[in-house]
């Protein structure tokens, strides 16, 4: 609570020479900046589902709504700007109350953290810029960078020496406690160091600008006169249209970016529904669109805020203000409060996710700067526009170039491993293992197509594709599976898809793609897969000497693959295959074990894991069981041959991992159930 309290009053008091001034560019007298931080901010705090982000009067919606103004040819601080002003903050009201019913605010997932650090820091730089001049004794700019740097150029005349030491200095400090005494407020003891300044030595006599001076007392609550809207409506209505996108746009990013860095969850659908009551609001106390504010969210931030106790309390210190120390306003010098909030600004610029960015992925840093540059040069609503696009060129971009690698083994080590990232890992002998780490569809199946081609060499005799990170597949790459098995296969290679989940199967069969999987081209893992094109353990592996270390322990042959692949029909495909070695049997007449295990291996689906052998060898046990014993066919000795192929399942899975055999039994039983 108490660091709340200090960082409401600190936003308070930090607000105070802000939205006197943001009020003036909106076409209002000063006062209507101080309104603006009452009534708004503590309706925000009562329906906001963030903890810490500060709402009030703030530089763009003030921007639009003064240029709107002096296009209509209305003079600023008249009685007719401030009777259309609280008009066009109920209209952009209206818009953000249509946003929250059509639950715009989920648009924001889908912008991306370079978007939104990029937007972030290019709001905070903007600000900046708007706010220099009047560390050394001009005025505010407003507008995009070049405009801005234009400015600052233009306000140059009005250089004070005094005011730039004492705004310089503030900065300079606030930086340099931050680091050295973080928890002390040095923001309100410079504000009342350079109170005092002015009180003893009368600052403004040497050309250094104080707050104007305001009334005492609060605002009036007053409907505003919707009966103006119409002489100029259509200019109105597209007005409040652009302020209440860039209200929703630049505070939710902004919000969600204090959510990500402090790791809880914001409502953005009530985050809307809170922007349209704060602005209702401000509308019945007569001030302009109020927003976001990222730059006193920043000083909050400072000071440890946790709750909105830090908004209630910011919106009583300003009653309290507008009460009793609206006399104390005349002594507070504007290049000390301007050097706080552009203390607070440099805070939020995200210098940390670009250094990310540049060293993790040149294109996530591209994304960032663009949408930085994009608000700091075109303005808000260009900058988000501009990094969503981004974002989403980028989501295409991996889905048509996702991670891929062709994999290898590194002796005496587990699992497959990236042959160009480990120099210690050899391939297998006659055996290309691919990786593609993304879905699979129209746009990327070429790539996908042409890389294992390209791998494919002339003692090549399996190409397996790990397809762990494949979730889905479309009709085109169904397709274009079965033409480059079919293209392997007239080559003598075998082709085989692991390692994908169920549904992969369900859609390549939906898709007329199921002859990958009647003729066993699809396996439940690359050890399976490798089993079954005749690859046992130990692997031999390419170009290295002691030939014999294992890619696996051999867990995954247990696995029941049938299962997996035809799902619901799986016992309907073990008891065709059943036939199909059955007949091989009988018309071989020999059924020894050997040719037991040629039977099952030269099968349309091909050599099976263990499990799945298990339950083949139990399906020839019934169906020679239904056969009469004839004198080419002696059941007892089949039966025989049968139960000692069981046993050598059973033993390969013991001397894998006892606890395989547990597994092993506990699928028979589930089995037996079934039937």
């Amino acid at each position: 609570m108490k660091n709340d309290i200090i960082s409401g009053i600190v936003v308070a008091l930090v607000s105070i020479p802000i939205s006197m001034g943001y009020a003036q560019v909106a076409g209002l007298p000063v006062v209507y900046g101080l309104y603006g931080s009452v009534l708004p901010i503590f309706v925000y705090a009562l329906i906001t589902s963030s903890p810490q982000f500060v709402f009030g009067v703030d530089a763009t919606p003030a921007a639009l709504v003064g240029g709107t103004i002096a296009s209509l040819g209305i003079a600023q601080g008249s009685e007719e700007a401030i009777a259309l002003v609280p008009v066009i903050t109920l209209v952009t009201a209206c818009w953000l109350f249509l946003f929250f019913v059509l639950k715009a605010g989920r648009l924001v997932n889908y912008i991306s953290k370079p978007v939104m650090g990029g937007f972030i820091s290019g709001i905070g730089c903007t600000i900046i810029l708007m706010q220099i001049p009047k560390l050394f004794g001009g005025s505010a700019g407003t507008g995009e960078m070049f405009i801005l740097f234009y400015h600052i150029w233009n306000e140059l005349h009005s250089f004070n020496f005094l005011s730039a030491v004492l705004g310089i200095g503030t900065v300079v400090i606030l930086q340099t406690a931050r680091k050295i005494i973080p928890k002390f407020p040095m923001s309100v003891f410079l504000m009342a160091i350079g109170a005092g300044a002015t009180a003893v030595f009368h600052l403004d006599r040497y050309g250094v600008k104080l707050l104007p001076t305001v009334e005492a007392g609060l605002p009036k609550i007053v409907f505003p006169n919707i009966a103006l809207l119409f002489p100029n409506a259509g200019e109105i209505i597209v007005l409040s249209l652009t302020i209440a996108l860039v209200i929703m746009a630049q505070t939710l990013l902004a919000t969600n970016n204090y959510a990500l860095k402090y790791n809880y969850k914001v409502n953005n659908n009530r985050e809307v529904l809170a922007y349209a009551a704060g602005n209702v609001a401000g509308a019945m106390v007569g001030c302009c669109p109020v927003n976001g504010s990222v730059s006193r969210s920043g000083i909050a931030d400072q000071y440890g805020c946790k709750s909105q106790l830090m908004s209630l309390t910011a919106s009583a210190t300003m009653v309290i203000v507008l009460l009793f120390g609206t006399w104390m306003l005349k002594y507070l010098p504007v290049p000390v409060l301007t050097g706080i909030v552009i203390s607070a600004l440099m805070g939020i610029v995200e210098v940390d996710i670009a250094k990310k960015a540049w060293h993790a992925d040149r294109r996530e840093f591209g994304i960032f700067m663009a949408a930085f540059m994009g608000v700091l040069v075109l303005g808000t609503i260009y900058g988000v526009i501009i990094g969503v696009i981004l974002s989403f060129i980028a989501v295409i971009i991996r889905a048509v170039i996702p991670p891929k690698a062709f994999l290898g083994v590194i002796p005496d080590h587990e699992g497959l491993h990236n042959l160009s990232r480990n120099k210690n890992a050899y391939p297998i002998e006659h055996t290309v293992i691919y990786r593609f780490s993304g879905n699979l569809f129209f746009a990327n199946i070429n790539a996908f197509q042409d890389d294992i081609e390209n791998a494919v060499k002339d003692d090549t005799k399996q190409v397996i594709v790990d397809a762990r990170g494949i979730g889905s597949i479309d009709i085109t790459a169904a397709e274009r599976l079965v033409i480059l098995k079919r293209n392997l296969n007239a080559r003598g290679i075998y082709f085989y898809l692991t390692e994908h989940s169920e549904a992969v199967n369900d859609q390549l069969r939906a898709f007329g793609a199921g002859v990958l999987i009647e003729e066993g081209s699809v396996r439940r893992t690359v050890s399976q897969a490798l089993r079954a094109a005749g690859v046992d353990e130990p692997y031999p592996l390419e170009g290295y000497v002691d030939d014999g270390k294992h890619l696996h322990s051999g867990t995954y042959e247990w696995l029941a693959e049938f299962d997996w692949a035809f799902g619901e029909n799986a016992g309907e495909k073990v008891a065709i295959l059943a036939k199909e070695v059955a007949k091989k049997l009988v018309d071989s007449g020999d059924f020894s074990l050997e040719n037991i295990v040629n039977a099952e291996n030269s099968a349309s689906w091909g050599r099976l894991g263990l499990i799945d052998e298990d339950e083949l060898l139990n399906r020839l046990e019934q169906y020679f069981a239904k056969l009469e014993d004839g004198e080419e066919l002696h059941i007892d000795e089949i039966e025989e041959r049968l139960e000692q192929r069981r046993h050598v399942i059973e033993n390969r899975i013991k001397e894998l991992d006892p606890e395989a055999f547990e597994a092993l039994k506990r699928y028979r039983e589930r089995i037996r159930g079934m039937k």
